[in-house]
Order: structure tokens, then C-alpha cells, then sequence
């Protein structure tokens, strides 16, 4: 296709978002004439049923449960009055702690006023909170963010040690962050920061909040402990979509970001995304565009590159939202079609010093979406040759590799912004989150459900109930080593061998469980025992 061609099919390709300083364009996928056509039933049908989603239906048979983050950000269309209050008054208070912390009202025991925060959540629970913060940092920012979001024990040290030198657990707010409560990788950083405050003399209700479930694991325990304050987590807001809610907003108001302006980015996005008319509406847009190059089944996975510094880990954030969305085995008649996109990328133009080569030359296996913002920063540039800047530089990179790409026939989409600010992070959350929605109603699977990540953390419990009962023996016969094998037979696990056997070298890694090790000729006939 000649320069011209291609020109002419931009024009017709830009879905722009009057006022909101965002546009879609779809001109380097090549779907064939008649697509769009082709595909208005089953959009249509899709914008009925995201209609009957906000206005309250059951959207999660499996949990039995509404899907209301729409409302978060537009409470009057909630279905009912106590969730509209609900909402405004979660909002209100969270401001008003933000504030109070921030004022020294509400402070530290040892310390004149909180200077750090530090998030203890997983998934939706961090991801989320962290895209935010180094999406929208500044200078000015009230209130230094940290995050515990693993159960790794160094990295927890890690981040211990950076707060350590940003003035210490005294004068660190926690925030842990988990709906059920239970979820066992938050309860570990909880407790690895419990027992950190407590080795520094600090008491740690005194420096904890909680964003939890009603009545969770989680709500008993900081109220039992006497916890600063808790903040709500409805049953109709997953995870992967909760960053409007006090999940993402308290730790944004504590850093003293811009949270209305993020409300209000979103809650246009949703009005200028609920328009059913396809091609003006760029979620459905992005479902459709995601759709054909995927052939509706996601044959082909999707590489975010944003070409900001501020929105590396937007394709992280993305990862979780599309992925625990979509990747589905069951469509909503109980078919097996094992539905999915993957998703994965970095940063431009990072990116073309990394994998860009495999994206031009190698296997087509993909398609692209660039994040295009057009503003490079506040105020002037110094120019790093005549007559051009590093944000020139980056704007070339790319087109330059746009350009490259299509050239060889390899699809992307670019989506554009003005700048980076609240309003714009809403609305490309809230863009993301409808499009994920339209989507899932084309290929007919429940977006809002994770019966894979239920079984993962089924698995994990099972592995730990058998390190229990491996421990238990060795120390019953302290006299005795064992092989794998035999650990596996005398626990009367034998089929379990393997993950006994994994156990095993993990224990004898660490000195916390007192697993000694004598090598053998061969990894499986190396034997254990307690020291």
C-alpha cells in the first residue's frame, strides 16, 4: 500500500474522543472490507449487555454477584441508594484521613507527621496503586509510596531498607489491602511488617489501615487490633478493576495526587464509551480491532509500548485486566474454547533495543499497541541537536517503528494522549476496563471471574499442608536421613515424590526450618534430615 493509500486510510481509521484528548487508530490492522459490517450484531449485542451490566444485572453467575466499578466513578447510576451512598461516603472519608494525615492531625507516636506509606496488597490490590503513583509522581507529592507485593522475603527487605532511609518506620503509614483478607501472600507482608515495627519499638496498629471485605480475615483483625482506620471493598468490585475504588484512591490521596480529576477522566471516558455508534466509540473499537487480529480466539498476543516513561508499567497493569479477564477455558454456555489474550511489553523506545528486532523480522505472532503521548513535559525543552529535542527523538522512535512494522505487514494500534496527568490515567484505565468488557461479550465468556488463579491458590495451600507433614517426620526421627523417594513413602504420600522432592531443596536452602543435607551422586539420592 503506497504513502497515499496509507494516508487515506488513517483518515478513515482515527476514532478521536472530542474533549477528552484521546483517539484510537486502528489503520495499521488489517482487517478487510466489510469487517465492521459484519460485526455490528454481536457489538450491539455487546453494548446491551454492558447496558444491563451498569444498570445492575447479575454479570457474575459463578459468584452471584453484580459488577459495579462503573459506578465508582459515577455513583448516581449505582442500582440502588445504600451502594450510592456507600460509595460517596468511602470517598468522602478517605479524602478526609488523606488530609488529616497530611496535616499531622492523624500522626505517628515517635514521629511529627507520616512521610511514607507503604502498600501491602497482590494483583489488582498493587498493581493498580503502583501504575498510579509512577504514572503521576511528582516533586510535590505529600507522602513517599513503598510496596510489599510478594510473599519475598527479600524483597521485603529491600523495601524496608529504602524506607529505612526515607526516615524510617516511624514515620510510615501501612496500608494493607486485600478484599477476603485471607489472601496469603498480603497476610505475609502484613505480618513481615508487623514484625518489623515491632523490632523498632513501634507499636503497628498505631501505624495500620486496612482495605478489606466487610467482616473478612482481615476486618476482625484490625479491629480486634485497634487499627487506625478501615476502608471498604464491596463484593461488586473485582480486583483487577478497583483502582477507582479505595484500593487505588486512598494510597493516591496519600501521595496527594489529583483523585477527582482521575473520577472524573474516567466518568468521561464511560459516557464517550457507552455511545453505540461502533467506530466512534473507541472501546469498542479496540474489542473489535483486538478481535480480528486475534481471529476471536487470541492467536495472536498483544505488546503494549508506551512511549513514556510514566506509563512503564501501564502494560503490567493491562497484563492483569486483560489476562485474569479473558483467559477463560469455559465460555458462558460451559463450551471448552480456552479464550485468552496475552498481553506483555515494556517501554518505548526501550523496547527497540530489546525485542523490536524478533517483532520485524521474526514469527508473526502479535500485534502492537503504541501509547503515543504527545506532550513530552511541563515547559521548554533544551534541544540535544539543532532544531530538535529528546522528546523529538522519542515521537521519531515511534513512528520509526510503526513505520517498520507495517512495512512488513505486522499490525499495531496506536492510542494517543494530550499529556499525563489524573484525568488522563482515568481515562485510559476506564477505556481499558469497557473495552476488556466488549470484548469478552463478543467471544461470550464471563469477564469477571478467576477460577484459574482459585485452583493456583488451591495448589499452594495443598504444597505447604504437605511441608507440615515432611517437617513433622524428619523431626519425629531426627536419627534418620531420607531420600526423596523414601520422605515420600514413609509420609505416605508416594505419588507426591516430585513435589516432595521440591520441598525438600527449598528447606535445606534456608536455616529457618533446621534441614540439614548430605549430597548424594545424583540430586535423588541426596537425603535430609533435621538438624
Amino acid at each position: 500500500m503506497d504513502s497515499l493509500a496509507l494516508w487515506n486510510r488513517y483518515r478513515e481509521c482515527l476514532c478521536e474522543c472530542p474533549g477528552l484528548g484521546v483517539s484510537v487508530d486502528y489503520s495499521r490492522i488489517w482487517f478487510p472490507d466489510g469487517f465492521f459490517e459484519s460485526m455490528e450484531p454481536a457489538i450491539q449485542r455487546a453494548f446491551r449487555q454492558m447496558a444491563e451490566l451498569e444498570a445492575g444485572a447479575v454479570a457474575n453467575p459463578d459468584e452471584k454477584r453484580m459488577v459495579g466499578h462503573y459506578w465508582l466513578r459515577a455513583p448516581e447510576r449505582a442500582p440502588d441508594d445504600a451502594i450510592r451512598k456507600a460509595i460517596e461516603t468511602a470517598l468522602r472519608e478517605l479524602k478526609r484521613f488523606a488530609r488529616n494525615v497530611h496535616s499531622g492531625r492523624i500522626r505517628p507516636p515517635r514521629a511529627r507527621k507520616f512521610e511514607n506509606f507503604l502498600v501491602i496488597g497482590i494483583g489488582g490490590s498493587s498493581l493498580g496503586p503502583q501504575f498510579v503513583s509512577r504514572a503521576l509522581w511528582s516533586p510535590r507529592d505529600r507522602m513517599r509510596a513503598f510496596f510489599f507485593d510478594n510473599t519475598d522475603p527479600d524483597g521485603m527487605d529491600a523495601v524496608l531498607a529504602q524506607i529505612g532511609q526515607s526516615g524510617g518506620l516511624a514515620r510510615t503509614l501501612v496500608v494493607v489491602i486485600s478484599k477476603s483478607g485471607g489472601t496469603k501472600e498480603t497476610r505475609n507482608g502484613m505480618l513481615e511488617a508487623e514484625l518489623a515495627f515491632k523490632r523498632a519499638g513501634l507499636s503497628f496498629a498505631r501505624h495500620a489501615v486496612a482495605v478489606t471485605g466487610d467482616a473478612s480475615e482481615l476486618d476482625r483483625h484490625a479491629r480486634a487490633a485497634g487499627w487506625l482506620q478501615i476502608f471498604p471493598m464491596w463484593d461488586w468490585v473485582g480486583g483487577r478493576t478497583s483502582e477507582l475504588a479505595a484500593v487505588g484512591l486512598l494510597p493516591a490521596a496519600l501521595q496527594g495526587l489529583d483523585v477527582d480529576g482521575m473520577l472524573l477522566g474516567a466518568r468521561y471516558m464511560d459516557e464517550a464509551t457507552r455511545v453505540p455508534v461502533t467506530r466512534k466509540n473507541p472501546a469498542a473499537v479496540l474489542a473489535l480491532m483486538w478481535h480480528h487480529a486475534g481471529a476471536g480466539r487470541g492467536a495472536k498476543d498483544m505488546v503494549v509500548l508506551p512511549y513514556k516513561d510514566r506509563l512503564e508499567l501501564f502494560s503490567r497493569y493491562l497484563q492483569q485486566l486483560v489476562m485474569e479477564s479473558l483467559g477463560k477455558e469455559h465460555d458462558l454456555e460451559g463450551k471448552v474454547v480456552e479464550q485468552g489474550l496475552a498481553v506483555y511489553g515494556n517501554k518505548g523506545s526501550t523496547d527497540q533495543h530489546a525485542y523490536v528486532q524478533q517483532l520485524r523480522d521474526g514469527v508473526n505472532n502479535f500485534f502492537v499497541t503504541f501509547l503515543e503521548v504527545l506532550r513530552d513535559r511541563h515547559g521548554r525543552s533544551s534541544q540535544v541537536e539543532p532544531g530538535v529535542t529528546s522528546g523529538d527523538y522519542l515521537s521519531g522512535f515511534l513512528q520509526g517503528t510503526r513505520r517498520a512494522l507495517a512495512d512488513k505487514g505486522r499490525e499495531s494500534l496506536t492510542v494517543t494522549v494530550d499529556h499525563v496527568d489524573a484525568m488522563t490515567i482515568g481515562r485510559l484505565i476506564a477505556l481499558y476496563e469497557r473495552a476488556v468488557g466488549l470484548y469478552a461479550s463478543l467471544v461470550g465468556i464471563n469477564a469477571y471471574h478467576q477460577p484459574g488463579v482459585e485452583a493456583g491458590k488451591k495448589a499452594a495451600a495443598a504444597v505447604i499442608g504437605l511441608q507440615h507433614k515432611i517437617l513433622q517426620r524428619l523431626r519425629t526421627e531426627r536419627a534418620k536421613s531420607f531420600t526423596s523417594e523414601e520422605l515420600a513413602v514413609a509420609i505416605g504420600e508416594p505419588a507426591e515424590v516430585e513435589t516432595v522432592h521440591w520441598v525438600l531443596r527449598h528447606l535445606a536452602a534456608n536455616p529457618d526450618h533446621r534441614v540439614k543435607t548430605r549430597p548424594g551422586k545424583t540430586p535423588f539420592l541426596t537425603t535430609y534430615s533435621a538438624s
